[in-house]
């Protein structure tokens, strides 16, 4: 397992020794250097995600250090060390300048490590936004989220503000538009990545079990409670704790809930403590959160105080631009899964998922591509791969028309609109003869004569 790296920068040979094995002692990997001049020259190798610095030193200081480093390695978190003296500009730069935190000689061992750990996890989330904003550019990709829509960038922006806070987060939108995935990225990105991240679905637990399920419950406190068992609250203590289709949990339930994220404090069925928790809540509801309200499905100051921040998802069917990139990277994911060797999908299939309305947004897409990976025999997607719901579901609107010349002969006319079905039904033989209306037998024999004539002309 690969140690995190700390680079320790003191004039003092003991001093920049001791904290390096005591660093070393916590887990990490140390390096010393004996200035800022020499901690510039070591950390453009070393690349450490956090640097301990002292503030009096030859050459360049402290505060000299955190500036370059601040231009240079961003990513890197600076724990000043300061004296009596040089308290105020500690300050100043944990404020001003971007310094991480400042710690006052002697040093309290165990506020260090306190302190070092938590700039280690700042660290390691700006260093994933940093990447994650290189793939954002370069493929269309944030976390597990597709799409370079401007709908999309938009909730890309306000992930990369949010997740660095411990604030609750209610994400709306329609059905499969990916609720669950927004919220794990917000988890992934925040300080609390490497802690627990547990989801529950409000809609799928019964709800006589679902106080249980979220609070825990002692051993004894109904019938079947043989053993105390943990909630979802205390499970995720100091994580984050999801909570899908928020709408659907009971009303009387919504009031225990919301004592709980108000007091910080759970208290199992059938107990007499209660436990103190440190959890982020991020919500998802499927549904319109006002209307919700109206309806009574919503407490009103439930929602209030999950909705700090109010992140909806477009449906497919407004960012279709998206489709294309989706419908690629889900085949590159499930091809391998399958045991295929699937590489291209054909351009009628996007011009037929670019009609397709989409229903069941992304999850849809999903289980559409993931269809034709299954039936799919070559290295090509076409429209014969694909479900028959989805092409049934992309009618050819009335206002479609094709112009003949006047003077053509009927049975050209015939061919060229029998063609044309063809093309605007992705191929689709059964749907094209419903169209035209005319037997599937008629419309082989049709394309069989036509494939013949062509050979004679050759």
């Amino acid at each position: 397992m690969t140690r995190e790296k700390v680079l320790i920068v003191d004039d003092e040979k003991s001093a920049r020794i001791g904290l390096s094995e005591l660093v070393e002692a916590w887990g990490y990997e140390s390096k010393i250097a004996t200035d800022g001049m020499d901690a510039l020259g070591i950390a453009s190798e070393f690349k450490p995600a956090a640097l301990i610095t002292d503030v009096i030193m030859p050459r360049l200081d402290g505060f000299g250090l955190l500036a370059r480093v601040r231009e240079e390695m961003p990513e890197t978190a600076v724990i000043l060390l300061t004296g009596q003296g040089n308290v105020e500009d500690a300050v100043r730069a944990v404020k001003e300048e971007g310094a991480f935190y400042y710690l006052e000689k002697p040093i309290n061992t165990r506020q260090l490590q306190l302190v070092l750990r938590r700039a280690i996890e700042q660290s390691a989330t700006q260093h994933e936004n940093q990447r994650l904003r290189r793939r954002l550019s370069e493929y269309g990709i944030f976390g597990k989220l597709i799409g370079t829509s401007h709908a999309m960038r938009q909730i890309y922006t306000t992930i990369e503000q949010v997740a660095g806070s411990a604030v609750s987060v209610l994400i709306s939108g329609e059905s499969g538009t990916g609720k669950e995935v927004v919220a794990n990225t917000i988890h992934e990105l925040s300080p609390r990545s490497t802690r627990p991240f547990v989801a529950i679905n409000c809609s799928a637990i019964p709800e006589t079990l679902m106080e249980s399920e979220l609070f825990g419950h002692e051993r004894g406190a109904f019938t079947g409670a043989i053993s105390r068992r943990e909630g979802c609250f205390e499970l995720a203590n100091t994580g984050a704790l999801f909570l899908d289709e928020i709408a659907e949990m009971p009303v009387m339930l919504q009031a225990k809930l919301l004592r709980v994220l108000e007091e910080r404090r759970v208290r199992r069925v059938g107990g007499n403590k209660e436990i103190a928790i440190d959890v982020r809540v991020l919500a998802a509801t499927n549904k319109d959160p006002q209307e919700a309200v109206r309806r009574g499905e919503l407490r009103e100051d439930l929602l209030y105080r999950l909705n700090v921040i109010h992140i909806k998802l477009p449906p497919l069917r407004e960012r279709r631009e998206d489709i294309p990139l989706l419908a690629e990277h889900l085949m590159d994911e499930l091809s391998p899964r399958h045991g295929r060797q699937v590489k291209f999908i054909d351009t009628s299939v996007l011009e037929l998922f670019s009609r397709y309305p989409w229903p069941g947004n992304v999850r849809e897409l999903r289980n559409v591509i993931e269809h034709a990976i299954v039936v799919c025999e070559g290295p090509r997607i076409d429209p014969s791969h694909l479900p028959p719901h989805l092409e049934v579901g992309s009618p050819i609107t009335p206002d479609e028309t094709i112009s003949f010349p006047v003077g053509i002969a009927l049975d050209q006319a015939e061919r060229e609109l029998i063609l044309r079905t063809l093309i605007k039904t992705g191929n689709n033989k059964t749907r094209a003869a419903e169209v035209l209306q005319i037997s599937l037998k008629t419309l082989h024999n049709k394309l069989k004569a036509y494939r013949e004539a062509e050979e004679e002309i050759q």
